[in-house]
């Protein structure tokens, strides 16, 4: 049953997990509303649609061309996720947190290919890393914290799909 403060546009919707009813989680505005007719294969990163979900793989006969959700996101260059690394970061200490992104968003993107780093962003004092979805900024983050420690920040906005993860060293 819909409450009067939820929204009318499906977005969020009640649904029982465990005997609880939970808000569904908002949805990503770049993946299609209905499911696309036939195989789409990405023409930019080879990223195959078929049998209800993005894979690896050799695109099957027929497949149509069309950009993935996640080369969309680069394309238009609007982030899901931002993973901020704060503090004095000397450039050993950006590299080894570079390849703790990478190593995860490698990891991750085996099973789910739409899970990406965009890009990355670098000033004195702040890492910044974009990606294409909202889970890997958390995987991202907590890797952060459980090998360098710190205090780790997770916000993710119930109204839009965003997810913004904050990373300060330990003080000392």
């Amino acid at each position: 049953m819909r409450r009067s403060s939820e929204p009318i546009s499906g977005m969020l919707r009640r649904r029982r997990i465990a005997g609880r009813a939970q808000l569904a989680a908002a949805a990503d505005s770049y993946q299609p509303r209905r499911q696309p007719s036939g195989p789409l294969v990405c023409p930019q990163c080879g990223v195959v649609y078929a049998q209800g979900r993005w894979h690896w793989g050799s695109p099957p006969e027929g497949a149509a061309a069309d950009l993935s959700p996640a080369c969309q996101r680069i394309r238009d260059q609007l982030p899901a996720g931002i993973v901020t690394l704060h503090g004095p970061l000397p450039q050993p200490r950006r590299d080894e947190l570079m390849a703790l992104a990478h190593h995860h968003e490698a990891a991750e993107k085996q099973e789910h290919p739409l899970n990406r780093i965009m890009r990355t962003e670098e000033s004195a004092d702040v890492l910044q890393i974009m990606t294409t979805d909202i889970h890997l900024p958390r995987r991202i983050g907590e890797a952060v914290r459980q090998a360098f420690h710190g205090e780790l920040d997770m916000d993710f906005d119930e109204d839009a799909y965003f997810a913004r993860v904050d990373w300060r060293p330990p003080k000392g």
